[in-house]
Protein backbone atom coordinates (compact mmCIF):
# COMPACT_ATOMS: atom_id res chain seq x y z
CA UNK A 1 0.00 0.00 0.00
CA UNK A 2 1.27 3.42 -0.79
CA UNK A 3 -0.07 6.87 -1.02
CA UNK A 4 0.56 9.83 -3.14
CA UNK A 5 -0.52 13.33 -3.51
CA UNK A 6 -3.03 14.29 -6.14
CA UNK A 7 -0.77 16.71 -7.95
CA UNK A 8 1.73 14.03 -9.04
CA UNK A 9 1.08 11.74 -12.02
CA UNK A 10 2.28 8.25 -12.70
CA UNK A 11 5.22 8.33 -15.11
CA UNK A 12 3.89 5.28 -16.88
CA UNK A 13 0.96 7.27 -18.06
CA UNK A 14 3.09 10.00 -19.62
CA UNK A 15 4.69 7.75 -22.32
CA UNK A 16 2.74 5.66 -24.81
CA UNK A 17 4.01 2.38 -26.23
CA UNK A 18 4.22 2.42 -29.99
CA UNK A 19 2.37 -0.80 -30.15
CA UNK A 20 -0.58 0.63 -28.56
CA UNK A 21 -1.21 3.42 -31.04
CA UNK A 22 -3.62 1.39 -32.99
CA UNK A 23 -5.48 0.05 -30.04
CA UNK A 24 -8.05 2.37 -28.92
CA UNK A 25 -9.96 0.31 -26.40
CA UNK A 26 -7.09 -0.61 -24.07
CA UNK A 27 -5.94 2.92 -23.86
CA UNK A 28 -9.26 4.17 -22.58
CA UNK A 29 -8.71 3.04 -19.05
CA UNK A 30 -5.39 4.73 -19.04
CA UNK A 31 -6.80 7.86 -20.42
CA UNK A 32 -9.69 7.63 -17.98
CA UNK A 33 -7.26 7.15 -15.12
CA UNK A 34 -5.25 10.12 -16.29
CA UNK A 35 -8.37 12.15 -16.50
CA UNK A 36 -9.40 11.00 -13.03
CA UNK A 37 -6.02 11.86 -11.65
CA UNK A 38 -6.18 15.20 -13.27
CA UNK A 39 -9.60 15.68 -11.74
CA UNK A 40 -8.40 14.98 -8.13
CA UNK A 41 -7.92 17.99 -5.79
CA UNK A 42 -4.38 19.11 -5.34
CA UNK A 43 -4.45 18.67 -1.46
CA UNK A 44 -5.92 15.16 -1.30
CA UNK A 45 -3.91 12.13 -0.42
CA UNK A 46 -4.23 8.77 -2.17
CA UNK A 47 -3.58 5.47 -0.53
CA UNK A 48 -2.66 2.62 -2.85
CA UNK A 49 -2.83 -0.94 -1.65
CA UNK A 50 -2.91 -3.99 -3.87
CA UNK A 51 -3.74 -1.90 -6.83
CA UNK A 52 -6.52 -0.10 -5.04
CA UNK A 53 -6.50 3.58 -4.34
CA UNK A 54 -8.17 5.39 -1.45
CA UNK A 55 -8.37 9.15 -1.39
CA UNK A 56 -8.41 10.93 2.03
CA UNK A 57 -8.53 14.52 2.96
CA UNK A 58 -5.74 16.33 4.79
CA UNK A 59 -7.72 16.73 8.01
CA UNK A 60 -8.41 13.03 8.24
CA UNK A 61 -4.85 12.29 7.31
CA UNK A 62 -3.33 14.44 10.00
CA UNK A 63 -5.88 13.20 12.53
CA UNK A 64 -4.74 9.67 11.81
CA UNK A 65 -1.12 10.73 12.08
CA UNK A 66 -1.83 12.51 15.39
CA UNK A 67 -3.61 9.47 16.75
CA UNK A 68 -0.66 7.33 15.89
CA UNK A 69 1.68 9.78 17.60
CA UNK A 70 -0.53 9.93 20.67
CA UNK A 71 -0.69 6.15 20.80
CA UNK A 72 3.05 6.10 20.65
CA UNK A 73 3.38 8.61 23.47
CA UNK A 74 0.82 6.73 25.55
CA UNK A 75 2.67 3.46 24.92
CA UNK A 76 5.94 5.11 25.97
CA UNK A 77 4.34 6.55 29.11
CA UNK A 78 2.79 3.22 29.95
CA UNK A 79 6.05 1.47 29.50
CA UNK A 80 7.79 4.07 31.67
CA UNK A 81 5.05 3.76 34.38
CA UNK A 82 5.39 0.01 34.48
CA UNK A 83 9.14 0.33 34.51
CA UNK A 84 9.08 2.68 37.55
CA UNK A 85 5.78 1.48 39.03
CA UNK A 86 7.34 -0.35 41.98
CA UNK A 87 9.32 2.69 43.13
CA UNK A 88 6.28 4.93 42.91
CA UNK A 89 4.13 2.45 44.82
CA UNK A 90 6.83 2.01 47.40
CA UNK A 91 7.06 5.77 47.96
CA UNK A 92 3.30 6.08 48.07
CA UNK A 93 2.99 3.26 50.57
CA UNK A 94 5.80 4.71 52.68
CA UNK A 95 4.12 8.11 52.64
CA UNK A 96 0.80 6.58 53.57
CA UNK A 97 2.38 4.55 56.36
CA UNK A 98 4.17 7.67 57.65
CA UNK A 99 0.92 9.62 57.66
CA UNK A 100 -0.87 6.75 59.39
CA UNK A 101 1.82 6.44 62.04
CA UNK A 102 1.80 10.20 62.58
CA UNK A 103 -1.99 10.14 62.93
CA UNK A 104 -1.83 7.22 65.36
CA UNK A 105 0.87 8.97 67.38
CA UNK A 106 -1.26 12.11 67.54
CA UNK A 107 -4.27 10.06 68.59
CA UNK A 108 -2.20 8.32 71.28
CA UNK A 109 -0.87 11.67 72.51
CA UNK A 110 -4.36 13.14 72.71
CA UNK A 111 -5.64 10.04 74.45
CA UNK A 112 -2.82 10.22 77.00
CA UNK A 113 -3.57 13.89 77.52
CA UNK A 114 -7.24 13.11 78.07
CA UNK A 115 -6.30 10.33 80.50
CA UNK A 116 -4.03 12.68 82.41
CA UNK A 117 -6.71 15.33 82.51
CA UNK A 118 -9.31 12.83 83.65
CA UNK A 119 -6.98 11.44 86.31
CA UNK A 120 -6.19 14.94 87.54
CA UNK A 121 -9.89 15.80 87.64
CA UNK A 122 -10.65 12.62 89.55
CA UNK A 123 -7.83 13.37 91.97
CA UNK A 124 -9.02 16.96 92.39
CA UNK A 125 -12.57 15.74 92.90
CA UNK A 126 -11.39 13.23 95.49
CA UNK A 127 -9.40 15.89 97.32
CA UNK A 128 -12.34 18.27 97.15
CA UNK A 129 -14.66 15.60 98.54
CA UNK A 130 -12.24 14.93 101.38
CA UNK A 131 -11.93 18.60 102.23
CA UNK A 132 -15.67 19.06 101.99
CA UNK A 133 -16.21 16.10 104.30
CA UNK A 134 -13.79 17.62 106.80
CA UNK A 135 -15.69 20.90 106.61
CA UNK A 136 -19.01 19.15 107.16
CA UNK A 137 -17.60 17.30 110.17
CA UNK A 138 -16.29 20.57 111.52
CA UNK A 139 -19.66 22.22 110.97
CA UNK A 140 -21.36 19.38 112.84
CA UNK A 141 -18.92 19.82 115.73
CA UNK A 142 -19.55 23.57 115.79
CA UNK A 143 -23.29 22.99 115.84
CA UNK A 144 -22.85 20.64 118.78
CA UNK A 145 -20.77 23.31 120.51
CA UNK A 146 -23.48 25.87 119.83
CA UNK A 147 -26.00 23.54 121.44
CA UNK A 148 -23.74 23.12 124.47
CA UNK A 149 -23.29 26.88 124.77
CA UNK A 150 -27.00 27.52 124.32
CA UNK A 151 -27.90 25.12 127.10
CA UNK A 152 -25.24 26.44 129.48
CA UNK A 153 -26.88 27.50 132.77
CA UNK A 154 -26.71 31.08 133.89
CA UNK A 155 -24.22 32.28 136.43
CA UNK A 156 -27.10 33.83 138.31
CA UNK A 157 -28.85 32.33 141.29
CA UNK A 158 -32.31 32.60 139.90
CA UNK A 159 -32.11 30.50 136.76
CA UNK A 160 -30.45 29.83 133.46
CA UNK A 161 -29.56 31.99 130.57
CA UNK A 162 -31.77 31.64 127.57
CA UNK A 163 -30.43 33.00 124.29
CA UNK A 164 -32.38 36.14 123.38
CA UNK A 165 -34.87 35.73 120.60
CA UNK A 166 -34.12 37.36 117.27
CA UNK A 167 -37.30 39.45 117.31
CA UNK A 168 -37.37 40.04 121.02
CA UNK A 169 -38.12 43.49 122.35
CA UNK A 170 -35.17 45.57 123.52
CA UNK A 171 -36.31 45.20 127.12
CA UNK A 172 -35.69 41.47 126.92
CA UNK A 173 -31.92 41.98 126.76
CA UNK A 174 -31.74 44.65 129.43
CA UNK A 175 -30.54 44.06 132.96
CA UNK A 176 -33.15 42.03 134.89
CA UNK A 177 -35.29 43.93 137.30
CA UNK A 178 -34.35 43.39 140.95
CA UNK A 179 -36.47 41.20 143.06
CA UNK A 180 -38.48 42.93 145.75
CA UNK A 181 -36.21 41.59 148.44
CA UNK A 182 -32.84 42.27 146.84
CA UNK A 183 -33.00 45.25 144.58
CA UNK A 184 -29.40 46.01 145.45
CA UNK A 185 -28.15 42.50 144.74
CA UNK A 186 -28.45 41.36 141.13
CA UNK A 187 -26.68 38.21 140.12
CA UNK A 188 -27.22 38.59 136.37
CA UNK A 189 -24.13 39.75 134.52
CA UNK A 190 -24.27 43.16 132.81
CA UNK A 191 -25.16 43.15 129.11
CA UNK A 192 -21.63 44.01 128.05
CA UNK A 193 -20.22 40.96 129.81
CA UNK A 194 -22.87 38.36 129.23
CA UNK A 195 -21.65 35.34 127.33
CA UNK A 196 -23.82 34.99 124.30
CA UNK A 197 -23.46 32.80 121.30
CA UNK A 198 -24.52 34.28 118.03
CA UNK A 199 -26.55 31.59 116.40
CA UNK A 200 -25.95 30.97 112.73
CA UNK A 201 -27.87 29.07 110.15
CA UNK A 202 -26.20 25.81 109.04
CA UNK A 203 -23.91 26.30 106.11
CA UNK A 204 -25.26 24.81 102.92
CA UNK A 205 -22.21 23.36 101.23
CA UNK A 206 -23.84 21.63 98.25
CA UNK A 207 -25.70 24.59 96.77
CA UNK A 208 -22.78 27.04 96.38
CA UNK A 209 -20.51 24.27 95.12
CA UNK A 210 -22.63 23.61 92.03
CA UNK A 211 -23.16 27.25 91.05
CA UNK A 212 -20.43 29.35 92.58
CA UNK A 213 -17.68 26.78 92.11
CA UNK A 214 -18.09 26.92 88.34
CA UNK A 215 -17.23 30.61 88.40
CA UNK A 216 -14.68 30.82 91.18
CA UNK A 217 -13.31 27.29 91.46
CA UNK A 218 -13.48 24.61 94.10
CA UNK A 219 -10.56 26.00 96.08
CA UNK A 220 -12.23 29.38 96.44
CA UNK A 221 -15.41 27.73 97.71
CA UNK A 222 -13.50 25.70 100.27
CA UNK A 223 -11.61 28.78 101.44
CA UNK A 224 -14.87 30.67 101.92
CA UNK A 225 -16.40 27.80 103.86
CA UNK A 226 -13.31 27.47 106.03
CA UNK A 227 -13.31 31.22 106.69
CA UNK A 228 -16.96 31.16 107.69
CA UNK A 229 -16.41 28.24 110.06
CA UNK A 230 -13.34 29.97 111.51
CA UNK A 231 -15.46 33.00 112.31
CA UNK A 232 -18.11 30.85 113.99
CA UNK A 233 -15.45 29.02 115.99
CA UNK A 234 -13.83 32.27 117.10
CA UNK A 235 -17.19 33.61 118.28
CA UNK A 236 -17.86 30.38 120.16
CA UNK A 237 -14.46 30.44 121.83
CA UNK A 238 -14.94 34.11 122.72
CA UNK A 239 -18.36 33.36 124.23
CA UNK A 240 -16.93 30.39 126.12
CA UNK A 241 -14.03 32.44 127.44
CA UNK A 242 -16.39 35.21 128.52
CA UNK A 243 -18.63 32.72 130.33
CA UNK A 244 -15.64 31.11 132.05
CA UNK A 245 -14.26 34.47 133.12
CA UNK A 246 -17.66 35.55 134.44
CA UNK A 247 -18.18 32.35 136.42
CA UNK A 248 -14.69 32.34 137.88
CA UNK A 249 -15.05 35.99 138.87
CA UNK A 250 -18.40 35.25 140.52
CA UNK A 251 -16.98 32.28 142.43
CA UNK A 252 -14.05 34.37 143.66
CA UNK A 253 -16.38 37.11 144.83
CA UNK A 254 -18.67 34.68 146.63
CA UNK A 255 -15.77 33.01 148.40
CA UNK A 256 -14.33 36.40 149.26
CA UNK A 257 -17.66 37.57 150.69
CA UNK A 258 -17.98 34.51 152.88
CA UNK A 259 -14.42 34.99 154.10
CA UNK A 260 -14.89 38.72 154.75
CA UNK A 261 -18.05 38.02 156.75
CA UNK A 262 -16.05 35.70 158.98
CA UNK A 263 -18.24 32.72 158.13
CA UNK A 264 -17.08 29.13 157.99
CA UNK A 265 -17.62 27.73 154.51
CA UNK A 266 -17.73 24.12 155.66
CA UNK A 267 -20.30 24.89 158.36
CA UNK A 268 -22.41 26.86 155.90
CA UNK A 269 -22.38 24.00 153.41
CA UNK A 270 -23.28 21.54 156.14
CA UNK A 271 -26.20 23.73 157.23
CA UNK A 272 -27.51 24.12 153.67
CA UNK A 273 -30.67 22.05 153.17
CA UNK A 274 -30.33 19.48 150.44
CA UNK A 275 -32.97 18.65 147.91
CA UNK A 276 -34.11 15.10 147.20
CA UNK A 277 -31.52 14.17 144.59
CA UNK A 278 -29.34 11.13 143.96
CA UNK A 279 -28.03 8.63 141.43
CA UNK A 280 -24.94 6.52 140.76
CA UNK A 281 -21.57 8.19 140.81
CA UNK A 282 -20.19 8.56 137.30
CA UNK A 283 -16.84 10.40 137.25
CA UNK A 284 -16.29 12.98 134.56
CA UNK A 285 -13.70 11.88 132.02
CA UNK A 286 -12.54 13.82 129.03
CA UNK A 287 -11.76 11.81 125.89
CA UNK A 288 -8.14 11.59 124.91
CA UNK A 289 -8.70 13.60 121.74
CA UNK A 290 -10.55 16.42 123.53
CA UNK A 291 -9.74 19.81 122.06
CA UNK A 292 -9.41 23.22 123.70
CA UNK A 293 -13.16 23.83 123.47
CA UNK A 294 -14.05 20.59 125.24
CA UNK A 295 -11.43 21.14 127.96
CA UNK A 296 -12.59 24.70 128.53
CA UNK A 297 -16.23 23.60 128.62
CA UNK A 298 -15.31 20.97 131.21
CA UNK A 299 -13.64 23.63 133.35
CA UNK A 300 -16.74 25.79 133.05
CA UNK A 301 -18.96 22.90 134.14
CA UNK A 302 -16.77 22.33 137.19
CA UNK A 303 -16.81 26.04 138.02
CA UNK A 304 -20.55 26.15 137.51
CA UNK A 305 -21.05 23.27 139.94
CA UNK A 306 -18.98 25.16 142.52
CA UNK A 307 -20.95 28.32 141.88
CA UNK A 308 -24.25 26.51 142.29
CA UNK A 309 -23.06 25.10 145.60
CA UNK A 310 -21.98 28.57 146.74
CA UNK A 311 -25.29 30.05 145.59
CA UNK A 312 -27.15 27.46 147.66
CA UNK A 313 -24.93 28.29 150.61
CA UNK A 314 -25.43 32.03 150.24
CA UNK A 315 -29.20 31.62 150.41
CA UNK A 316 -28.58 31.26 154.16
CA UNK A 317 -26.58 34.50 154.37
CA UNK A 318 -28.73 37.63 155.03
CA UNK A 319 -27.08 40.09 152.67
CA UNK A 320 -30.29 41.38 151.06
CA UNK A 321 -32.45 44.34 152.09
CA UNK A 322 -35.54 43.66 154.23
CA UNK A 323 -37.60 46.45 152.58
CA UNK A 324 -38.15 47.65 149.04
CA UNK A 325 -36.79 50.89 147.64
CA UNK A 326 -33.78 53.02 148.27
CA UNK A 327 -31.79 52.33 151.40
CA UNK A 328 -32.21 55.13 153.92
CA UNK A 329 -31.15 54.65 157.52
CA UNK A 330 -32.62 56.74 160.33
CA UNK A 331 -30.18 55.23 162.80
CA UNK A 332 -27.05 53.16 162.32
CA UNK A 333 -25.39 50.32 164.21
CA UNK A 334 -23.37 51.20 167.29
CA UNK A 335 -23.39 53.69 170.14
CA UNK A 336 -26.01 56.44 169.91
CA UNK A 337 -28.09 58.65 172.18
CA UNK A 338 -31.17 56.85 173.40
CA UNK A 339 -34.24 58.67 171.95
CA UNK A 340 -36.21 58.25 175.18
CA UNK A 341 -33.59 58.65 177.92
CA UNK A 342 -31.12 60.88 176.11
CA UNK A 343 -28.17 58.81 177.34
CA UNK A 344 -25.58 56.89 175.33
CA UNK A 345 -26.80 53.45 174.42
CA UNK A 346 -25.86 50.62 172.08
CA UNK A 347 -28.02 50.33 169.00
CA UNK A 348 -27.81 46.69 167.91
CA UNK A 349 -29.28 47.09 164.44
CA UNK A 350 -30.25 49.41 161.61
CA UNK A 351 -33.39 51.51 161.46
CA UNK A 352 -34.80 51.59 157.91
CA UNK A 353 -37.04 54.50 156.98
CA UNK A 354 -40.38 53.12 155.73
CA UNK A 355 -44.08 53.90 155.70
CA UNK A 356 -46.62 52.33 157.97
CA UNK A 357 -47.76 49.00 156.56
CA UNK A 358 -44.89 48.53 154.09
CA UNK A 359 -44.08 44.82 153.67
CA UNK A 360 -41.11 43.42 155.54
CA UNK A 361 -39.33 40.50 153.83
CA UNK A 362 -36.96 37.76 154.96
CA UNK A 363 -33.40 38.45 153.85
CA UNK A 364 -32.37 34.78 153.70
CA UNK A 365 -33.83 31.30 153.95
CA UNK A 366 -34.43 30.10 157.47
CA UNK A 367 -36.79 29.02 160.19
CA UNK A 368 -38.90 31.28 162.42
CA UNK A 369 -37.76 30.91 166.05
CA UNK A 370 -39.64 33.86 167.51
CA UNK A 371 -42.89 35.53 166.50
CA UNK A 372 -44.73 37.94 168.79
CA UNK A 373 -44.25 40.71 171.34
CA UNK A 374 -40.64 41.09 172.56
CA UNK A 375 -40.31 44.07 174.97
CA UNK A 376 -38.67 47.09 173.37
CA UNK A 377 -38.82 45.39 169.94
CA UNK A 378 -42.60 45.50 170.09
CA UNK A 379 -43.91 42.94 167.61
CA UNK A 380 -40.82 41.10 166.46
CA UNK A 381 -39.91 38.14 164.23
CA UNK A 382 -36.60 36.29 164.54
CA UNK A 383 -35.41 33.91 161.81
CA UNK A 384 -32.65 31.38 162.34
CA UNK A 385 -30.59 30.87 159.15
CA UNK A 386 -28.34 28.15 160.50
CA UNK A 387 -24.62 28.10 161.24
CA UNK A 388 -25.19 30.63 164.05
CA UNK A 389 -26.73 33.26 161.73
CA UNK A 390 -30.05 34.90 162.59
CA UNK A 391 -31.98 38.09 161.82
CA UNK A 392 -34.53 40.10 163.81
CA UNK A 393 -37.31 42.37 162.49
CA UNK A 394 -38.80 44.72 165.12
CA UNK A 395 -41.51 47.33 165.63
CA UNK A 396 -43.83 45.48 163.26
CA UNK A 397 -47.43 46.51 162.99
CA UNK A 398 -48.43 42.94 162.09
CA UNK A 399 -46.84 39.51 161.85
CA UNK A 400 -47.57 37.00 159.05
CA UNK A 401 -45.53 33.96 160.20
CA UNK A 402 -45.54 31.55 163.12
CA UNK A 403 -42.80 29.93 165.17
CA UNK A 404 -41.40 26.85 163.42
CA UNK A 405 -42.41 28.02 159.99
CA UNK A 406 -39.81 27.85 157.21
CA UNK A 407 -39.42 31.06 155.24
CA UNK A 408 -37.76 31.75 151.89
CA UNK A 409 -35.82 34.71 150.62
CA UNK A 410 -38.17 37.59 149.92
CA UNK A 411 -41.14 36.11 151.73
CA UNK A 412 -43.28 38.73 153.51
CA UNK A 413 -43.12 38.06 157.23
CA UNK A 414 -44.85 41.22 158.51
CA UNK A 415 -45.52 44.91 158.03
CA UNK A 416 -43.70 48.07 159.10
CA UNK A 417 -45.09 49.61 162.27
CA UNK A 418 -44.13 51.57 165.39
CA UNK A 419 -44.68 49.10 168.23
CA UNK A 420 -42.39 48.89 171.28
CA UNK A 421 -39.80 51.61 171.98
CA UNK A 422 -40.32 53.52 168.78
CA UNK A 423 -40.81 57.18 167.96
CA UNK A 424 -42.44 56.53 164.55
CA UNK A 425 -42.99 54.01 161.76
CA UNK A 426 -39.74 52.30 160.75
CA UNK A 427 -38.14 48.86 160.67
CA UNK A 428 -35.53 47.84 163.23
CA UNK A 429 -33.35 45.17 161.56
CA UNK A 430 -30.60 43.12 163.22
CA UNK A 431 -28.13 40.46 162.13
CA UNK A 432 -26.57 38.18 164.74
CA UNK A 433 -23.77 35.61 164.69
CA UNK A 434 -23.91 33.08 167.51
CA UNK A 435 -26.28 35.42 169.32
CA UNK A 436 -24.05 38.49 169.13
CA UNK A 437 -25.32 41.48 167.15
CA UNK A 438 -23.10 42.54 164.24
CA UNK A 439 -23.42 45.49 161.90
CA UNK A 440 -26.00 44.61 159.20
CA UNK A 441 -24.24 47.00 156.80
CA UNK A 442 -21.40 44.51 156.59
CA UNK A 443 -23.79 42.01 155.03
CA UNK A 444 -25.48 44.63 152.86
CA UNK A 445 -22.12 45.72 151.48
CA UNK A 446 -21.38 42.07 150.71
CA UNK A 447 -24.64 41.96 148.76
CA UNK A 448 -23.63 45.02 146.76
CA UNK A 449 -20.29 43.40 146.04
CA UNK A 450 -21.95 40.23 144.84
CA UNK A 451 -24.22 42.20 142.56
CA UNK A 452 -21.31 43.97 140.88
CA UNK A 453 -20.73 42.75 137.33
Amino acid sequence: MSYRSGHHFDHHQQHHHPREHGRTSPRRPAAHAAASAAAQPANDYTLVHAGKQVRIGPVLFWAAVGSVVLLGIWSAATATYFAFRDDVLTRLLARQAEMQFSYEDRIAELRAKVDRTTSRQLLDQEQFDQKLEQIMRRQTALEARATALGSMPDVATTGSIRPPARNAAPEATATPKPSPISDTVIFAAPPDREARLESRAPIKAAAPVNQFAKLQGFDNVLVRLQTSLDQVERRQMAALSSAEETMESRVRRMRGVITDLGLNMSQLEAATPRSAIGGPFVPVKLPGDAGPFERQLNRINITRAQMQRLNATLTLVPYRKPVIGEVEFTSGFGVRTDPFLGRPAMHTGLDFRAAMGDPVRATANGKVVSSGWAGGYGRMVEVDHGNGLSTRYGHLSEINVKVGETVKIGQVIGAVGSTGRSTGPHLHYETRIDGDAVDPQKFLRAGVRLSAG
